[in-house]
């Protein structure tokens, strides 16, 4: 059609760009036929797109067993590398010491309370003699006054214990906050991939020293890409969610390779047409991005690859 809109490709290579890439039912199907001028006569033109993912260190240390390289497929919940817990061990050995010791005070003190919990009892009996005969007057107020002292002083020390206790408790919960905190560090010392894909690029080696946050490789899912085109106003209209197309991309024996494509979104607002257009003219013009989802199973398709889009499927002779 002649109100397509095609990018300046030189030598057909692209930058690469990140987008979305998704699932699609659809069977591939390849037929190559002589490209000659490129693709005359394509109703749109764009540039394939997948969904990256970047892998990064939870925690900070030495990077070991790291076996991961670009190009890798990796599967989801694979364990592809693992961080030294070294000083993480020996801090979570020191928290179950002071664990230990805070034990030991807790029994220490429980002995104390039971002892002053005896002497009470006995201090509390002698009181109510020393009443009796304070009241037949067989007691001086003295007495009666020391019994009663001796009584409050074992309250006293009863409440310290008791307040002991209480603080001794509060340093075990501290120090089981400490141990969990440790210890889910530690669990995030293994470097799990949780989606499946192929590994686009690596960051570090094995052996080199990681921080929190520090991006470890990227990868994506290549089984299905899409092709991020553009179509004008006029063609609008042509486009709906769902519908199957044409893709036209460069054979890799020269020629062209048509697959089948599925429309998978269409932007709801205008944009002015990219830079990659040819022409000043062309870029002027208001256009409406739209993306075709192309399953690549033999990975023919990569990311950043111009392609071309027949909303109408041609026919081969």
């Amino acid at each position: 059609m002649s109100s397509a809109f095609r990018p300046h490709r030189p030598n057909r290579l692209a930058v690469v760009v990140r987008g979305a890439a998704s699932a699609s039912l659809l069977v591939l199907l390849v037929v190559s036929t002589a490209c000659g001028n490129g693709g005359d006569g394509a109703d749109a033109y764009g540039n394939f797109e997948a969904t990256e993912v970047r892998v990064s260190a939870e925690i900070g240390g030495r990077l070991l067993d790291f076996p991961v390289d670009e190009g890798q497929k990796l599967e989801a919940g694979a364990t592809v590398g693992r961080i030294e817990t070294t000083p993480l061990e020996l801090e979570k050995a020191q928290i179950e010491a002071n664990k230990k010791a805070s034990a030991s005070r807790r029994a220490s003190v429980n002995a104390q309370l039971k002892v002053l919990e005896a002497q009470k009892a006995l201090a509390e009996t002698e009181l109510a003699r020393v009443e009796s005969l304070a009241a037949s007057h067989a007691a001086t107020p003295q007495q009666l006054d020391r019994a009663r002292s001796d009584l409050a002083v074992l309250k006293a020390k009863m409440r310290e214990a008791a307040t002991q206790l209480t603080t001794i408790g509060d340093e075990v919960g501290a120090l089981d906050a400490n141990m969990a905190q440790v210890e889910d560090k530690i669990s995030r010392a293994w470097v799990i991939n949780h989606v499946a894909g192929t590994v686009l690029t690596t960051y570090v080696e094995g052996q080199e020293l990681v921080s929190p946050g520090q991006p470890l490789y990227d990868l994506a899912d290549l089984s299905t890409l899409e092709l991020r085109a553009y179509a004008s106003g006029a063609q609008l209209p042509q486009l709906s969610l769902g519908d199957q197309v044409t893709v036209a991309v460069d054979a890799p024996g020269g020629g062209e390779t048509r697959l089948p494509g599925e429309i998978s979104w269409i932007a709801s607002t205008a944009e002015f047409t990219p830079s990659t257009l040819q022409t000043k003219e062309e870029r002027v013009d208001l256009v409406y991005a739209f993306k075709v989802r192309v399953r690549n199973p033999d990975g023919l398709l990569k990311i950043g690859m111009p392609g071309e889009v027949y909303l109408q499927p041609r026919q081969e002779s």
